[in-house]
């Protein structure tokens, strides 16, 4: 078997590594139309809901959902 790249070995330490701030799906959802309210008003949303940007940055479907609101927003 044979060693994975360094570039495999960053994406696989980038998949494990989980931020202790993210807040989950179902807590990010409840208050996603509010960061996007502030990401639209350039309100320091990340600031205001660190648990929200943690979660964001670590979970394709919810990021999804994020830019489609945004968009939806005119963003």
């Amino acid at each position: 078997m044979t060693e994975p790249s360094e570039a495999a070995a960053a994406r696989i330490a980038r998949l494990l590594d989980t931020d202790p701030r993210d807040v989950g799906c179902e807590e990010a959802m409840a208050v996603l139309h509010i960061y996007v309210d502030l990401v639209a008003a350039g309100g320091g949303a990340a600031a205001r809901y660190p648990g929200v940007a943690a979660h964001l940055r670590a979970c394709g479907p919810c990021t999804e959902d994020f830019e489609g609101l945004l968009a939806a927003v005119g963003m």
